[in-house]
């Protein structure tokens, strides 16, 4: 059995934003901002499980914005380290360390020292007019590129996801835009993800039934990136990567529930909940291996 990507949920569904495509939608209060317990003997046989398989990549991420429990960051680094996995990744919308720097400082030091590698910023656009509303509508959004040179300076590899949707980033010429504002920021890799086709909350749905891309949308950012840029590697079940005057760029297509992984030498992602649970589906608890 093989498998590429081990996912680890960090803190709860509480976040800064508030994404309207988003599976959680929460705002911080009492509850949700108490750091979860972590079963730490079932992570370590996670940890176990996922070398086995042929793990390279671990991403920390959450239903909400994971550097809300930066102390658990660290004290799943620190049960890594052992681990030989060589890229660690975090998942966030960056709004928390943009604010407080003088807070997050001493943790990214630590978490570099600890083997993060990678930090992949989730943005709509790299315009903070088409950002502000979806990530901060009832406040300023940050400053992204001050953010990018704060990150870089610790020696972190930049990833910039860009979450595609109709009517704020879903145009050839509009990607283009995008992909050129990463490469004048120096960042190393960027993602473009159109939003989920389908919703995980029932307040998300008319959103993105308007947002989504259409077929034809995608189709035309593919002709865009195969004319103006190379393939450089296919990652199944992924996405395609390709370089874009010098740009790592890649076209990723969004995986929902429905999608079964046919290879039976092949686990699509594991994924370890704090309660213990190693699973290889997000939405389908059957899909349970611990």
């Amino acid at each position: 059995m093989r498998c590429k990507m081990l996912s680890v949920i960090v803190g709860n569904s509480a976040c800064v934003a508030a994404c309207p495509y988003c599976v959680s939608g929460e705002v911080p209060n009492a509850k949700n901002t108490q750091t979860p317990t972590v079963n730490w003997r079932n992570f370590r046989i996670a940890c176990k499980a996922a070398d086995r398989y042929g793990v390279d990549t671990v991403m920390l991420t959450s239903r909400g914005e994971p550097t809300l429990f930066p102390q658990q960051i660290t004290d799943y680094l620190e049960h890594l380290h052992p681990f030989p996995f060589p890229f660690i990744e975090l998942q966030t919308n960056g709004i928390p360390l943009a604010r407080n720097p003088k807070k997050y400082t001493p943790f990214l030091k630590k978490w570099y020292e600890l083997g993060l590698t990678v930090i992949t910023l989730s943005v709509v656009s790299h315009l903070p007019s088409k950002n502000q509303p979806i990530y901060a509508p009832h406040g300023q959004y940050i400053d992204l590129p001050a953010l990018i040179r704060f990150l870089h300076s610790f020696g972190f590899t930049l990833r910039l996801t860009c979450v595609l949707c109709k009517g704020i980033t879903y145009t050839p010429a509009q990607v283009w835009e995008f992909i050129q504002f990463a490469k004048q920021n120096q960042v190393e890799q960027v993602t473009l993800r159109p939003v989920n086709d389908e919703f995980r909350r029932p307040s998300a749905k008319q959103w993105i039934i308007k947002h989504r891309l259409s077929p034809r949308d995608k189709q035309a950012i593919t002709r865009m990136l195969e004319k103006e840029g190379h393939r450089v590697l296919e990652l199944g079940r992924i996405g395609t990567v390709y370089d874009v005057e010098e740009q790592n760029v890649c076209f990723s297509v969004p995986l929902n529930k429905y999608t079964i992984e046919t290879d039976p030498n092949q686990i699509r992602q594991l994924i370890f909940f704090q309660d213990g649970h190693l699973r290889y589906e997000w939405e389908m608890p059957g899909g349970n291996l611990l």
